[in-house]
């Protein structure tokens, strides 16, 4: 069919002129056709046996969905000149086709869209919820239909499934149509209405490109429409949903969340989504197999099996516990009688028996949280010499302490908490229950009358130890359960399950650490609503990003410690209130990384936690030199806090002991050490310094450097006074081009660039002469990193030091990036190049995290500065910032960590080298040691600052810190503490892999 004809048609019917392309359809003639206003429109010439009514009722569809909800993004039918909604045309073979004219939506399908997150499947949910309300009264003859895509018709695979030659797929398939001829009688027995039907993931349209939010702009394809219970809607939604997505589970709450938000579903309807998700993936793989061997020699038919049997053999999911998910995501109760139970609970609150043998009210609150508790050290072990120890500073001579529910805590150390294969994965941190800590051997009894569920002794490695479940029924019959852990496991000789615990029985004691899996003597309290799908195995914590469903199945147990809720029910400081805090006491342009920030509370080592507990890989912040909440800076600092704090007017061991151990890392011709409070104080000293020694003002720089924030550090830094609204240049500095080979003047593939441009001097020097400046020196980081990263040709810095020189000036290398050992092979960057300074600044790195900056230089230069006039800073060589900078030093010694950069530096490159030759929006790949750099890039090779700031916000989203730089802001910082792991670098790869894939899908 020629383009020409139907273009013909289009502007002959409808009076649009436009150009026309093909789109795919497996039955009909699909067209896109773009005007030359910019309308576009989608022109659908049916198959010649189409039946009228079949196109009839979409027509009429849309229409009704358009009178119902206008805001919906459904496609809108486009009249023809006479008024008809559809027309019969002859094609170029003479047949008569139904042809009509729907508005062109715009995005992506769904399927190519990225990242499927759950707030876009949320409002997926509430446009299929949106259409389904509005089809509601809809009429036609042709809903009524006998096909076999109608999914209360799905019992049709019964007969068919021995066309599956697999026996353990054959069995999975007869499981499923078992599930769904059980439900059968119950899905008959809902309401039936007008439904899309097949809300596949090509049938959605996306909006949103990298940076900008995802939206659902179109649900289109009313071709498989049928009357049916909307439940069977959504389930075929569902089941595209959750194709290979990586949390199922949590896919599947977004979506009815959001289905029920525009269209409330009742608990019964929910409760049938999960067999008919699977019955509607059964009948997919079966239909496929069956068209495979009428069509054998197409591939696709069984390749488009593969998804839909991945998640049915690979999926686990409990359908008890989904169910109550599911439940819990609408709001409703999760499971029958639950909203009657905890009627039942409040209604009898106080009346209860004390489960500690007395009244709790006043028993004091002790908070284990992320926020407020160190506890433990190392929040990836706990020892079990600190879990016996746990919250003994609330200890008071054995009186009981409580401590909250809701509390997101680090105790929960081991690897069985995370829910990922890194240490940054989701993990569970929130307590869903009451614990009371009291001496070993306190007697318990029995609130209410229960009856035993469990009684066993887990003698695990920080398990229960002694645990008991008991089962209760309010008067009305309702179940519910409470567990008991961290017993002395004694009851066993006197309990067993189905026996009957009365109310106010002692039926327990508190186990002592080697009796109750190992803590602190207390009892964990815990409430549950049902034990489908947990079990006799509770989960005691819950992961912070499912709370909507562990509030729900296990609530606040206060009712039956006859304590009000709100006593023991944990709230973290609201981040959107720090944030609102911030912003209303700070100024506008203290920036914040992110565009959803992060609050960090705690840290260890290359880990970070916010107020929940979740834990973020820092693969950014090159401050914790050796690493967050290091031990022995930790001891350091308490050490000498103990006894005193002064400054460099006093004599003390510590100012001379940090300065032999800085020197032992110079070159010999260094003697001298100035200690400040920062950075830019020693770059701003460095400044002075080379002023007295020259008697020149005049200083040379590389542009897009960044020495500091005092007024001469920020006049030596283009990074700031070239931006807008910046000071611009001052007279008596010049800037001369980074010494950047991927994207500067000279490139790699020219042997002389390191003499090109440390050539660039040349004219800068004769400048700062001409006007009477003279030349003061040369001040550069080492390797530019707001500049991007750069690693100068070997032998730049070698030259231009020579040109500085002979024009009478001193050169200062500022380490403040890549000193102390970041680099692997080398401890400074100035090694690298095989050059000498003059100066060398150290900062940040150097105190851990202590406002520390050290400046080297020689006797003579520190002699010129010796004018009689008194150097001072009084932090700087205080006894505690000189014991914490020696630390930080011996610490890097100690522990081999130049030699761990150097390790998992070659790692990380490699593997960054390996993503850019599979990704071509990586440029460039540069750095070494923990010090590197991605160049993020266009196709036509300029620099990507919207993939650069897509790539550094996913990366936060899947808990891994990175920085970006340059002057287009389009280059990824890779920086960590130099204690970074294996484990490590494979979640960076791994994951810089996922989202560099995301930016090709987009």
């Amino acid at each position: 069919m020629t383009l020409a004809h139907w273009a013909d048609a289009l502007e002959r019917h409808w009076g649009i002129k436009a150009e026309l392309s093909r789109l795919d359809g497996e039955y009909d003639l699909n067209f896109l056709a773009e005007a030359a206003d910019g309308q576009g429109y989608i022109l659908k010439a049916m198959r010649p046996s189409c039946a009228h009514w079949l196109v009839d009722m979409q027509v009429k569809a849309f229409a009704h969905i358009a009178a119902r909800q206008p805001d919906l993004p459904c496609p809108r039918v486009i009249t023809a000149t006479d008024g008809a909604n559809l027309v019969t045309l002859a094609d170029e073979d003479g047949q008569d086709r139904l042809v009509w004219v729907l508005s062109r939506l715009p995005g992506r399908c769904y399927a190519k869209a990225e990242p499927k997150s759950d707030v876009l499947i949320h409002e997926v949910g509430a446009v299929l919820g949106g259409t389904a309300a509005a089809l509601a009264d809809f009429q036609h003859p042709g809903l009524d239909r006998d096909f076999k895509w109608d999914l209360m018709q799905a019992g049709w695979i019964s007969d068919q499934l021995d066309c599956i030659a697999d026996p353990a797929r054959r069995a999975l398939l007869e499981e499923i149509a078992g599930d769904f001829a059980k439900l059968e009688p119950d899905l008959a027995a809902l309401p039936k209405q007008a439904i899309h039907n097949d809300a596949n993931d090509y049938n959605i349209m996306v909006t949103g490109h990298l940076t900008e939010p995802r939206h659902v702009s179109g649900l289109i394809d009313l071709g498989d429409m049928c009357a049916a219970p909307r439940i069977c809607d959504l389930a075929i939604a569902a089941a595209y949903i959750v194709l290979d997505h990586p949390e199922p589970e949590a896919a599947l709450a977004a979506l009815v969340a959001g289905y029920h938000a525009a269209n409330p579903l009742t608990a019964a309807e929910l409760d049938m989504l999960w067999p008919l998700l699977r019955a509607r993936l059964a009948v997919s793989v079966v239909n496929s197999t069956l068209m495979a061997a009428e069509n054998p020699d197409d591939p696709y038919v069984t390749i488009s099996q593969a998804p839909a049997w991945r998640f049915l053999e690979g999926c686990n999911l409990h359908p008890g516990l989904l169910r109550a998910r599911l439940r819990a995501a609408c709001g409703l109760p999760v499971v029958d009688g639950a909203d009657r139970v905890m009627a039942w609970l409040q209604e009898n609150r106080g009346s209860f028996a004390p489960l500690m043998g007395q009244d709790l009210n006043d028993a004091p609150m002790g908070a284990l949280s992320v926020e407020e508790s160190t506890w433990p050290q190392n929040p990836f072990d706990m020892p079990l010499n600190e879990a016996a120890r746990v919250g003994e500073e609330y200890e008071d001579q054995g009186r009981i302490w409580l401590g909250y529910y809701h509390e997101p805590r680090l105790i929960y150390a081991e690897p069985a908490f995370r829910k990922g294969p890194w240490k940054a994965s989701n993990r569970r941190t929130v307590h869903l229950a009451v614990d009371a800590f009291a001496p070993a051997g306190t007697p318990m009894y029995a609130p209410l009358r229960g009856e035993v569920f469990v009684a066993e002794n887990r003698s695990g490695h920080l398990d229960y130890g002694g645990v008991i479940i008991l089962r209760h029924e309010t008067p009305a019959g309702d179940p519910f359960y409470t567990l008991y852990g961290h017993l002395d496991p004694e009851f066993l000789d006197r309990l067993k399950p189905g026996d009957v615990v009365e109310q106010g029985a002692e039926f327990c004691r508190l186990g002592a650490p080697e009796q109750n899996g190992g803590w602190a003597p207390h009892v964990h309290f815990q409430l549950a609503l049902s034990t489908d799908g947990i079990e006799a195995d509770w989960p005691g914590v819950g992961d912070p990003d499912e709370m909507y469903l562990w509030r729900a199945l296990c609530p606040n147990p206060a009712a039956l410690l006859n304590l009000p809720d709100d006593k023991v029910c944990y709230a973290p400081t609201d981040k959107s209130a720090v944030l609102q805090g911030r912003k209303a006491h700070f100024g506008g342009n203290l920036s914040l990384t992110y565009n959803d920030p992060v609050m960090l509370l705690r840290g260890w080592k290359h880990h970070l936690f916010d107020e929940w507990g979740r834990p973020y890989l820092d693969a950014y912040n090159n401050v914790p030199h050796v690493g967050h909440a290091h031990p022995r800076i930790q001891a350091v600092a308490a050490d000498q806090l103990k006894r005193m704090n002064s400054n460099t007017r006093y004599l003390h061991p510590a100012q001379t002991a940090f300065a032999e151990k800085i020197l032992s890392k110079m070159p010999d011709h260094f003697e001298v050490c100035f200690f400040v409070n920062s950075g830019t104080e020693a770059n701003e000293l460095a400044l002075r310094l080379a002023r007295a020694h020259t008697g020149a003002k005049g200083m040379v720089t590389p542009d897009h450097g960044y020495h500091g924030n005092t007024t001469g550090a920020i006049d030596l830094s283009a990074y700031k006074f070239n931006k807008p609204g910046g000071s611009g240049k001052v007279d008596w500095v010049e800037l001369v081009e980074v010494a950047d080979d991927y994207r500067g003047s000279f490139r790699r593939d020219d042997p002389d660039r390191a003499q090109k441009f440390a050539d660039l001097v040349d004219p800068a020097i004769r400048a700062l002469q001409d006007r009477g400046h003279g030349i003061a020196g040369f001040i550069a980081e080492t390797f530019p990193s707001v500049g991007g990263q750069i690693i100068p040709p070997k032998g730049y810095l070698p030259a231009v030091y020579e040109k500085i020189r002979a024009a009478g000036g001193v050169c200062i290398a500022d380490e403040v990036q890549t000193g102390l050992g970041r680099l692997g092979d080398y401890y400074f960057g100035f090694e690298h190049q095989g050059a000498l300074p003059d100066i060398v600044v150290m900062g940040k790195p150097i105190g851990n995290g202590h406002p520390l900056g050290v400046l080297v230089t020689t006797r003579e230069i520190a002699a010129s500065f010796d004018n009689g006039i008194e150097f001072f800073s009084t932090f700087g060589g205080s006894t505690l910032s000189c014991r914490m900078g020696k630390e930080v030093l011996d610490i890097v010694d100690d522990e081999g960590l130049q030699d761990n950069a150097k390790a998992m530096g070659a790692l990380l490159l490699d593997g960054l080298k390996q993503l850019q030759a599979a990704h071509p929006c990586v440029g460039d790949v540069r750095g070494m040691g923990l010090f590197l750099g991605l160049e993020l890039i266009r196709p036509d090779g300029s620099e990507a600052t919207e993939i650069c700031s897509y790539v550094k916000n996913r990366m936060r989203d899947h808990r891994i810190l990175i920085g970006s730089e340059g002057p287009k802001d389009n280059i990824l910082k890779i920086r960590p503490p130099l204690t970074i792991e294996a484990e490590d670098v494979q979640m960076i790869l791994a994951t810089l892999g996922k989202i560099l894939r995301e930016v090709e899908a987009a």
